[in-house]
């Protein structure tokens, strides 16, 4: 299970930007997508960030607040 992940950016992908090659671009995150996806039985990433999302999960969860 990632947690905590991190990691330096491809050269190709940075090229598109119009960023110098001599550039390095670093990230990270708390990768709270597969510790999720394991209390919630969801087996596909897409089905949890993106347009397949189930919006009725996310009006039932309790760590969701839409009301505010």
């Amino acid at each position: 299970v990632e947690v905590g992940n991190s990691g330096v950016f491809r050269p190709e992908l940075l090229l598109p930007m119009g960023l110098p090659e001599n550039v390095s671009v670093i990230a990270w995150g708390l990768s709270l997508e597969r510790p999720t996806m394991i209390k919630y039985g969801i087996n596909n990433i897409r089905e949890l960030v993106g347009h397949r999302v189930n919006l009725q999960m996310v009006y039932d969860s309790p760590m969701c607040r839409l009301d505010v």
